[in-house]
């Protein structure tokens, strides 16, 4: 399959699914990933489980919820538009009266046809979110008395699971690129699909060639997903990820844009800035304190893995964001195959950066070793050997390097190949 099958496939069916953090919307999602790739390893976590400071929640289904009017009329059926129920919502089966209802349905004034996208993962709520012209319609059309049958049919399980997806692609190197994309939305295409079609198109295209680097994939509920699979993982990730990308809003036909690491000086940066100069393509960057998305945890104090977010609108800055209104009218197989394009030359050229880590913990006890000097001509041989190995830290390629200890880079390439021959660095 190539990228446009997979366009076909997320707006045939991943849209239509009811996905949230947990549940069965977020499972049956990636098995109809795994049917196109049978090594992805659909991975579970325990609710109650503690992730750092955070705890995996209870596992949350819905099976059915809608409203009725006095003459039985559904005005509001979850099963039309998923996004017509609050995410997490709590189960109720009741008559209310028209005030009671009205503080439960969500609208945005602004966006008249729109129906937002409203979740409550950690405080217990029930509502409805609805266009704000049906809103007025229910204002009018309904007296004060009127009473309405709400029914959420939803269920809680402490005792479930919180799921998702890891693809590994082993290169030459141990060392990792992580590639991140979320699946914890419902009927949204450019804020939830545009990433794993993205994703799906990478994985088809990286297992078929020879990489330097190890390729690690992740299908992941945002924030509480990351920070998971961070808990889980981190030894092995500090160990080996040199960086990576945040794929999210990835497939409209608007500018590309982009969030680099926290100091804006990762491999992962400079390989996408690159990469948009290579494709002469215009970008809009921002700030890091403008980061909303699984960058934040990546990125995080104590955790300072350098992912990179890649967007065309970032989230938050387009008009659909988050409503109805992003579907596939505004995710086009053009703009999804521009998205890929600029992620697919970054992850090529971050594959091919040489991104010394030295093998010794602290500085290297030199006169121990018998090192051949005789091919390098260096007049303080022993101090650039210490200031090569003191930024070799797995941050950095070669260039980098060269700059830092203010050395030229022929010359800061013989001194890698030197301690590689010496078994002084890993790469």
């Amino acid at each position: 399959m190539g990228l446009k099958n997979y366009y076909n496939l997320a707006e045939k069916k991943l849209f239509e699914i009811n996905r949230s953090i947990t549940g069965n919307g977020t499972v049956k999602t990636l098995k109809i990933i795994k049917k196109n790739f049978k090594d992805l390893k659909i991975k579970k976590i325990k609710s109650g489980t503690k992730v750092f400071d955070w705890k995996i929640p209870p596992e949350w289904n819905v099976e059915n919820a809608y409203i009725v009017d006095k003459d039985k009329k559904k005005i509001i059926d979850f099963k039309n538009n998923n996004l017509h129920l609050v995410g997490y919502s709590n189960f109720i089966n009741k008559k209310i009266k028209k005030d009671e209802l009205l503080k439960h349905l969500n609208s945005i004034p602004s966006k008249p046809k729109a129906i937002p996208y409203v979740t409550s993962y950690y405080k217990k709520y029930w509502g409805f979110c609805i266009s704000e012209e049906q809103k007025k319609e229910i204002k009018k059309n309904y007296k004060k008395s009127d009473f309405f049958k709400v029914l959420i049919d939803s269920k809680f399980k402490k005792n479930g699971f919180m799921n998702y997806g890891e693809l590994f692609l082993p290169g030459k190197s141990k060392q990792e690129i992580l590639i991140s994309t979320y699946i914890c939305h419902p009927s949204m295409a450019n804020n939830e699909l545009s990433g794993p079609i993205v994703s799906m198109g990478l994985i088809n295209f990286f297992r078929k060639t020879k990489n330097e680097k190890s390729l690690r994939f992740i299908f992941i509920p945002e924030t509480i997903g990351s920070i998971a699979f961070l808990s889980q993982n981190f030894s092995k990730l500090k160990k080996n990820v040199i960086g990576g990308y945040n794929l999210s809003c990835i497939g409209d036909n608007r500018m590309h844009s982009c969030i680099l690491s926290k100091y804006n000086s990762s491999p992962s940066d400079y390989a996408l800035l690159e990469a948009y100069k290579d494709l002469r393509i215009n970008y809009k960057r921002f700030s890091f304190l403008k980061r909303g998305s699984d960058e934040r945890q990546f990125n995080s104090p104590g955790i300072d893995i350098p992912i990179t977010s890649i967007f065309r609108s970032k989230y938050g800055e387009y008009k659909e964001y988050h409503t109805s209104l992003d579907n596939f009218k505004i995710v086009s197989f053009k703009g999804i195959k521009g998205g890929y394009s600029v992620a697919l030359k970054a992850i090529q050229i971050l594959d091919k950066k040489i991104i010394p880590k030295s093998k010794i913990t602290c500085e290297p006890f030199l006169f121990k070793r018998n090192l051949n000097i005789a091919n390098i001509q260096l007049k303080d041989f022993k101090s650039t050997i210490l200031h090569f190995l003191q930024y070799s830290d797995g941050k950095n390629d070669l260039k980098k390097i060269s700059n830092l200890i203010g050395l030229d880079f022929i010359k800061t390439k013989k001194i890698y190949n030197f301690l590689i021959k010496n078994n002084l660095l890993e790469y």
